[in-house]
């Protein structure tokens, strides 16, 4: 069985710079000079999904999703960095 890669994505529109996700996982997530989130590129490695589904669910706007990582990067839920 194979495994689907996820990475995180953000909807700038969406967010509101509540920090949440930060707090959650620091690893993979810094905050701007405003407090919006920072995502480090890449695949999430297996011992991170836990921290990053309970960044999805805790997103007090919905602004952060777990996508494929072969998902194109376009349309509203990239953030240009």
């Amino acid at each position: 069985m194979r495994r689907t890669l996820l990475q995180l994505r953000v909807d700038p529109i969406a967010c509101d710079g509540f920090g949440y996700c930060a707090e959650l996982l620091p690893e993979r997530i810094g905050r701007d000079e405003w407090g919006f989130p920072l995502l480090a590129p890449g695949v999430l490695p297996p011992g991170l999904l836990d921290a990053a589904r309970r960044c999805v669910v805790s997103c007090p706007r919905n602004a952060i999703v777990l996508v494929p990582a072969d998902e194109p990067l376009s349309g509203p839920t990239t953030r240009a960095r």
